[in-house]
């Protein structure tokens, strides 16, 4: 069995404040990495309020981070954004909010490209598995299906 260290209070706020300085955070996550440290709900509620009220911890700001992050790092489409940010128990304004943080334009240009990358990497000589393969290729990564549909319709004749 292994003896985990105590920390007071202020101590665990003041590793807190790293981890959300470090990168940006939902409550979830926070709150998640506070069970490490075996605390009293008070002492949990009191935390909370101070990485709020000293602006450490945003969940809109995470939302947008999160959003433009995730689709212009790892393409992912907005359905699986959404999925993501659900997960994270981030509410529906917020995930509202961050998704505006993508561009309409850079969306559906970043749709054809990766649907055009993809349709070169397929190997299926019949054109309604490769349709299918790229289709289900694409609903992984979170787009809409009536987007998907034209642009794979576009890009496959």
């Amino acid at each position: 069995m292994t003896l985990k260290k105590s920390f007071t209070v202020d101590e665990i706020k003041k590793k807190l404040e790293h981890y959300c300085v470090y990168q940006d955070r939902c409550h979830k996550e926070v709150a998640t990495k506070m069970k490490e440290y075996l605390l009293i709900p008070e002492a949990k509620d009191l935390i909370f309020l101070h990485l709020i009220q000293h602006n450490f911890l945003n969940e809109e700001r995470f939302a947008k981070s999160f959003a433009r992050g995730k689709f212009r790092i790892k393409q992912w489409g907005k359905e699986r954004i959404i999925r993501e940010l659900k997960f994270k128990e981030i509410s529906a304004y917020n995930i509202k909010t961050g998704l505006k943080e993508i561009d309409d334009d850079e969306y559906q240009e970043t749709l054809y490209k990766i649907t055009k990358n993809r349709n070169e990497l397929i190997k299926e000589t019949n054109r309604f598995k490769k349709k299918k393969k790229l289709t289900d290729f694409l609903m992984r990564k979170g787009y809409e299906t009536s987007l998907i549909y034209k642009v794979v319709n576009e890009i496959i004749q």
